[in-house]
Formats: C-alpha cells, sequence, structure tokens
C-alpha cells in the first residue's frame, strides 16, 4: 500500500497554495521551482471571519500552503487552518503545511504552575486540520518535533549563513551566543568556521520579554565577534550581547538571527548599536521601515524549494546537506 501512494504521488502535481501572511516569499518559492501559485480567494468579512476558495481542482495532487506565523499571528493561523481544511474537503492526496516561522514555539514546556504549552496545541490544530506533512525553519527547541504527530522537515538556516560569513573572509573570528541556551547550536557555527566560541550569561525578568546580561564565558578581546541568536524581536538579548563583548574589547561585531521578527521598539535599539552588519532570512516579512542600512536578509526561498521537490519525489533531504 504504501509504495502505490508513493508512486501516485510522485506522478502527481504539486499545488503551491500561498497565505495572505509573506506573499514575497511565496513568490519566490514559486519562481525557483518554475511553479506558479495555484489561484485562491480569501476574503475577511465584516464579522472577522476568514473564508478560502481555490480557483482550480486539487483532487490526487500534492498540495503544500505557504504561510508563516507572523502578526497578526492569530488571524494568520486560523487562515492556514482554513486553507488546509479547503484542501482536504477538494480532496487534495496530500497536503504540506509550510510555516518558516512557527508562532508560540516559545511556550514548549510547563516552567510555571497553571500555564498552557501553547506550541503543542499548534501542532495538534495542524494535524486536526488536516495537514499530512510539515515543514519548517530553525525552531525554538528541537523538542517541539515530537509536539506533531505527523512527519516533517525542520530545516535550518545555518548552512545559508555559514556560506554567506565564509565568503567575506573575515579575520580572527569568535562566535558568541546570546545566552547558555543557544550554546549547543553556537558551537555548530564555530565549529563549521572553525573558530573559538564564548557565551554570554544572562538572565531573563520574569514573564517579561527584557533579560539582563550577566557576564561573558570566553575570550573576545580584538577578535571579530558574530553574535549568534535565533530570533529577535525586542532586541533586548541581542543588544545586551552586543554591548558586553564591546565593554570585553571585540574588535568588529556582526550579528546572525534566523527569524527577524523585528518590533519598532527592537529597531531603534538595533539602530543605536555599533555592528559591522545584521545578517537574518526571510522567514518573516521585514517592513520597509524596518530595513536598516546594515541589515543583510539572505533568502530561504530555494531551500524550501528545494525540499518540497525532494519531499514530492520521495527523495532524501538530508543528502542536502550531506547527512
Amino acid at each position: 500500500m504504501n509504495k502505490n501512494i508513493t508512486v501516485k504521488n510522485m506522478g502527481s502535481d504539486i499545488k503551491l497554495v500561498a497565505g495572505t501572511s509573506h506573499p514575497e516569499l511565496a513568490a519566490e518559492v514559486s519562481a525557483h521551482l518554475g511553479i506558479p501559485l495555484s489561484g485562491r480567494d480569501i476574503v475577511r468579512f465584516p464579522n472577522e471571519n476568514i473564508f478560502v476558495r481555490l480557483h482550480e481542482t486539487v483532487r490526487g495532487q500534492d498540495a503544500y500552503v505557504i504561510q508563516t506565523m507572523c502578526p497578526p499571528v492569530s488571524d494568520n493561523i486560523m487562515e492556514m487552518l482554513i486553507t488546509i481544511d479547503c484542501l482536504r474537503r477538494a480532496s487534495a492526496e496530500r497536503i504540506t503545511a509550510v510555516f518558516p516561522y512557527m508562532a508560540y514555539a516559545r511556550s514548549d514546556k510547563k516552567d510555571q504552575p497553571r500555564v498552557p504549552i501553547s506550541a503543542k496545541m499548534i501542532a495538534n490544530m495542524i494535524s486536526a486540520a488536516g495537514a499530512d506533512r510539515y515543514i519548517t525553519v530553525d525552531l525554538h527547541a528541537g523538542q517541539i518535533q515530537g509536539f506533531f504527530d505527523i512527519p516533517g522537515d525542520e530545516l535550518t538556516a545555518f548552512h545559508l549563513m555559514v556560506d554567506y560569513l565564509k565568503k567575506k573572509q573575515l579575520d580572527d573570528v569568535v562566535i558568541v551566543s546570546t545566552d547558555l541556551g543557544f550554546a549547543k547550536k553556537a558551537r555548530n557555527f564555530a565549529a563549521e568556521l572553525d573558530t573559538p566560541m564564548a557565551i554570554v550569561e544572562k538572565r531573563r525578568m520574569g514573564n517579561t520579554m527584557q533579560s539582563e546580561a550577566l557576564s561573558l564565558i570566553g575570550e573576545v578581546s580584538g577578535k571579530t565577534a558574530i553574535v549568534v541568536d535565533e530570533e529577535i524581536l525586542t532586541a533586548g538579548s541581542i543588544t545586551n550581547a552586543v554591548q558586553v563583548v564591546r565593554d570585553h574589547g571585540a574588535k568588529d561585531v556582526y550579528i546572525c538571527c534566523t527569524h527577524p521578527a523585528f518590533t519598532s521598539a527592537g529597531i531603534e535599539k538595533l539602530r543605536g548599536i555599533d555592528v559591522k552588519e545584521i545578517i537574518t532570512t526571510n522567514t518573516l516579512p521585514i517592513a520597509p521601515q524596518h530595513r536598516l542600512p546594515n541589515l543583510k536578509v539572505l533568502s530561504i526561498a530555494p531551500l524550501i524549494g528545494e525540499v518540497i521537490q525532494r519531499v514530492h519525489e520521495g527523495k532524501s533531504v538530508g543528502e542536502m546537506f550531506d547527512e
């Protein structure tokens, strides 16, 4: 039975259905694959209900819903779920939810009494809507993969950033993790670039987004510091880390992060710090007013497009990264 299903999937067409959260990324994925985006209507009624209608048949097809979970988060999540349900009821053979950024991913455990595990709830809703697979990029914690009852691929922007940094041919580099929790991923950067690593020790203040940098573990004096993190929102952690490495004598500072979840206050903080370049990706749309002169955005569209093609053809995704 499984063999027959695989053959049928490989013989079906890819249908790309874009939500409204990140049309630029969806268009780039479409261009990379050479497959047009499927026509659809997405309407928001005056009562804020969302309506989705497909323009063409998807019966027996391999469908991919491209929808990142950016603000307005609840609307975009609901839009993705309704689109998945629409495809399921239109008899798509296989439905893959493609969300480069997963909202609520930080709510991945009960670290206080009487709190939810919202990331698990999001995973449940995606499955319940009718998705057969998912594709995402750099989850907050790898364990979140276990929240899903469907198979999926967690991609990483690590290789994009490493390749970009190698081309810059920077001298005397040290990788700096913004906290102990990101140290393992920072170590991967350091290993790939063959550089030492340092860690900023910090403490988060209760349930707020504010954090206090405490100390630096490692040596950055006279070096080019590349401060790495998963996501920048209010920019508190990253600006604290930059200040710490500056105070410890770093020569030049670069910032790398996968998810540019910039707030206006965060952008103002980034605008006011002395860094050579802020390197990120387009997992989330970046407002024109948030595009700082020293902001470099690497596109994940070719990566997502290649993975979609491999999933459709039943080929290994790990082979892309020599895994």
